[in-house]
This record gives C-alpha cells, sequence and structure tokens, in this order.
C-alpha cells in the first residue's frame, strides 16, 4: 500500500479508498497502482502522522506541488487533508492542489469551500460530462441526479476561496460533451482541460 507517491514527476498523497462515485473510467479498475505506487489500494486508512512519516521520505524540495489524489476522493478525508496541507505549507512551502469529483459539499452536507482557503493552492474538479443524467450514467454517484447540479456549485464556491481553479472531462466523452463542458467552464469562469 502506498500512501505517497512519485506520479508523472508529481508528489501524490493516497488518503483513501472512499469515493462518492463509481465512474465507468476508474483508473482504479484498470491497475493496482499508477507511477511509483505499485499498490493504491488500502487495508486501512493512514493517520495524519502516517502521513506525514511517509512524506519525509521523500525529497519534497525536488516537487513542485503536492498533490491529494489517489485511489478515492480526497475530501472524504477533508479534516485529515486540511492537517496534512498546514503542515505541508509550514514545514516546506510547496504549492497543494487537491484533485476532487466536487462532491465534499454532499460528502459533508455543509459548505466546504472556506475551508481551503489559505492552504490550497489548485482544485481540479472532474466535471466528467454536460448535464446530470449523463454525469449520473457515467459516474454513478451515492447522491444520484443532484450531484451534477452540487459540483457545478462546487466549482462556483471553491474559486471564492482557491487561486487556481480548473475542470477537467474524459476524453472518452462525445466530441459534443466536452464542448459543452468547455463552455460551462468558460461561463464559470474557470480553466478547463480534457484528460
Amino acid at each position: 500500500m502506498s500512501i505517497v507517491y512519485d506520479y508523472f514527476g508529481g508528489l501524490y498523497i493516497n488518503l483513501t479508498n472512499k469515493c462518492p462515485c463509481r465512474c465507468e473510467f476508474c483508473v482504479r479498475n484498470q491497475a493496482d497502482g499508477l507511477g511509483s505506487a505499485k499498490s493504491l489500494f488500502m487495508e486501512k486508512e493512514p493517520t495524519v502522522q502516517e502521513v506525514i512519516k511517509e512524506l519525509e521520505k521523500w525529497d519534497v524540495s525536488q516537487y513542485e506541488e503536492v498533490v491529494f489524489c489517489g485511489y478515492g476522493e480526497p475530501t472524504e478525508r477533508l479534516a485529515e487533508l486540511l492537517e496534512i496541507a498546514a503542515y505541508i505549507k509550514k514545514t516546506h512551502g510547496k504549492s497543494i492542489r487537491v484533485n476532487t469529483i466536487g462532491l465534499a459539499d454532499l460528502i459533508w452536507d455543509c459548505e466546504t469551500a472556506p475551508r481551503l482557503e489559505g492552504l490550497i493552492d489548485t482544485v481540479s474538479v472532474s466535471m466528467n460530462e454536460a448535464d446530470p443524467e449523463k454525469f449520473n450514467a457515467l459516474c454513478h454517484p451515492r447522491f444520484g441526479l443532484k450531484s451534477y447540479d452540487a459540483v457545478l456549485q462546487y466549482i462556483q464556491d471553491v474559486k471564492k476561496y482557491v487561486p487556481n481553479v480548473t475542470t477537467s472531462v474524459v476524453g472518452c466523452i462525445s466530441d459534443e460533451s466536452i464542448e459543452l463542458c468547455r463552455k460551462k467552464a468558460e461561463e464559470l469562469g474557470v480553466r478547463f482541460r480534457v484528460r
């Protein structure tokens, strides 16, 4: 089980295997690990201190940013994520990114974006589709059809507190959906990419 791993030259933290979605395209259905991680599947979730201990085995100075992204939704452990982010900022002064499906508010039943202010530099939100029905069919969120609107609301909210916000979609959706998502990102005033 890998907690900290190198992936395409970035330093990644794998906090959990919990996720509110079961996306058709999820990489965890295709491989046990990514990059330097042989396996990202966890026997148990690491404590904050265990994550910090693993992080200190790496030369953090050689990385431009630290990314919370593994085989689960990092905001499922929001309090731990923020505690670790505070440690990274204080100890290493690194830029921090969170890759998320954008459903933290539904997970925690409250607005979560304000908690990221001053700790998280970039949030990448997986929009993944152009409307609630298509998102539901592709990502199978446990919150059902209200999930898509929650993702869009999260994007609007998080850009108030985090300097850099990007939305992304998977390249396996239709060109029409990609263009509709690109337009939504423009309307929301955030960057867009196809991954």
